[in-house]
């Protein structure tokens, strides 16, 4: 079976919450979709390029200052339709690609001072991520209002908050 490309969807999902240009949505890869998937902007423009000569996507001209002229994306009838039968297929189960895993994999004494110097190490850049994750939370979502006009997105930053919480626990266990 082919290998779906998700990148598309996720394009299609931000442009149907409003029109983008393609650095906004770079942007949204270094910040809220960063939590779950990355894409840079070497993948996102040639994709762009091809989901409107697919008609899934168009653009308009947008004037910012006197000279520059940007792109700005929106989505198409065919392309909110794709998008919703993609949100309507069952999700593929898919590996998490965490190197610290892998490496721990490899560790074969319980008093390595390897051992020890990872797990400092990510436990650290865990808890920065905690941190992280719990104030983007209280920026994005002060209010019930918040919540539920942007549900998925807060489940999701939920989501989040809960994974790294459960990976610092797991680490102190080690």
């Amino acid at each position: 079976m082919a290998q779906k490309n998700r990148l598309q969807y996720i394009i299609l999902g931000l442009l149907n919450i409003e029109s983008q240009t393609g650095y906004d949505l770079t942007k949204s890869f270094d910040s809220d979709i960063g939590e779950f998937w990355s894409a840079n902007h070497s993948q996102i423009y040639p994709l762009l390029k091809k989901m409107e000569e697919d008609n899934l996507i168009s653009h308009h001209d947008i004037q910012v200052g006197t000279k520059l002229v940007k792109k700005s994306y929106d989505i198409s009838d065919a392309g909110k339709k794709l998008f919703d039968e993609w949100l309507q297929e069952p999700s593929d189960l898919d590996n998490n690609h965490d190197e610290f895993i892998l490496k721990l994999y490899f560790i074969n004494d319980k008093k390595s001072e390897l051992l020890k110097n990872m797990v400092a190490e990510q436990l650290n850049s865990r808890e920065e991520k905690l941190s992280a994750l719990k104030t983007q939370m209280s920026d994005k979502f002060p209010n019930a209002t918040a919540k539920k006009r942007q549900y998925g997105h807060f489940c999701v930053l939920q989501h989040a908050i809960e994974r790294e919480a459960g990976y610092i626990d797991w680490l102190k266990q080690i």
